[in-house]
């Protein structure tokens, strides 16, 4: 299991290792970064994903917060954002929650807040992290039915009966219960609930 981590993104070494410091000090792990080039440039070396949330100054030397944001974004890196934001880019961060940051900070903020919000970020992140690895299992698991069964699976989602399908596919009653019963097998769905929440999750992962 990838271990959460708060990265903190921050050009005022000051403010970093006071974020660090009060991140630490509340049991958080912590990684700290004085510029957005630079965490990209670790995650680029070590050719690993983002697991946790991010703590970003908006405006700093270089590629901005905001640059930075809409360049995970590009990367598919679903990594919850809190921006810190000064006087006059509040509305500069508002325009990034839009796009998926989870809220931001106007200094100067307390610890409390910091913390409060660090936690529901995790939190956001760890749900998301159930979710993709429920829709990467959902998808695994189809790809191991044949193309009959796919297409019996199609119907069975569209509330079709067992002789409305084997109909449609010109195939016996028998044959279309076999094929019923091999899907289930395969899916590892115990009950057509479970079988129509694996098909859906999979179809809307195609979908996106």
């Amino acid at each position: 299991m990838n271990r959460e981590i708060v990265y903190v993104v921050d050009d005022d070494e000051a403010v970093r290792d006071s974020l660090r410091w009060l991140l630490e000090g509340n049991g958080f792990t912590v990684k700290v970064f004085e510029s957005a080039e630079k965490l990209l440039e670790n995650t680029k070396q070590k050719r690993q994903k983002l697991h946790g949330c991010l703590i970003l100054d908006v405006r700093m030397p270089g590629m901005t917060g905001i640059e930075l944001h809409d360049e995970l974004i590009k990367n598919d890196f679903n990594l919850p954002i809190i921006f810190i934001t000064g006087h006059g880019s509040v509305s500069v961060a508002v325009k990034s929650m839009k796009k998926g940051a989870i809220d931001f900070l106007e200094k100067p903020f307390s610890d409390e807040q910091l913390c409060t919000l660090v936690d529901a970020a995790l939190v956001k992140a760890r749900d998301h992290n159930d979710v993709k690895e429920f829709s990467e299992k959902a998808q695994t698991l189809l790809s191991k039915l044949t193309p009959r069964e796919s297409q019996v699976l199609e119907r069975i989602i569209a509330g079709r009966l067992n002789k409305q399908i084997a109909d449609d596919l010109k195939i016996s009653i028998k044959t279309v219960e076999a094929h019923r019963a091999n899907i289930m097998t395969k899916v590892e769905a115990r009950t057509v609930a479970d079988l129509i929440k694996v098909a859906l999750t999979a179809s809307s992962i195609k979908k996106t």
